[in-house]
């Protein structure tokens, strides 16, 4: 469909209102600052975007209206376990190179702790942000 053409209401064919106004500076400072994270952040986040773009459908649980705890520790507890999937294939890579040091096999489990309790903050925005905005948001015509 071609919405070039579209007619729009007399209300709708001048400036955007102030607090869509408002809605875009904010859309784009978040962006800004988002792109300031730290380079393990960003790593994290776009992994974290790519497997909630597998449980973005009607009816998913990130559209409940009230989520559940439980469920969303457990999306949590999947998106570390698909990590340390990833981080293990990727050292055992790296151990294969013949130029490359011994990496240590056995990671501290603090790092993982500080990987989860970033996910599941990562989670929670990102499943805010599809709420409220991206494809599903306000005046998407």
């Amino acid at each position: 469909m071609n919405y070039q053409h579209r007619i729009l209401p007399f209300y709708m064919s001048g400036a955007l209102p102030y607090f869509m106004q408002e809605e875009d500076s904010v859309r784009r400072d978040l962006e800004y600052l988002q792109q300031l994270y730290p380079a393990q952040v960003k790593k994290l986040q776009a992994r974290v975007s790519d497997i909630l773009d597998k449980m973005d459908y009607e009816g998913s649980l990130i559209y409940d209206e009230y989520p559940d705890k439980w469920q969303l520790y457990q999306l949590k507890d999947s998106v570390v376990a698909i990590l340390k999937q990833e981080d293990a294939a990727r050292k055992d890579n790296l151990q294969g190179d013949p130029g490359q040091e011994e990496a240590p096999r056995e990671d501290p489990p603090e790092k993982w702790e500080w990987i989860g309790d970033m996910a599941q903050i990562l989670i929670y925005y990102e499943i805010y942000r599809r709420r409220h905005g991206g494809r599903r948001g306000f005046l998407k015509f």
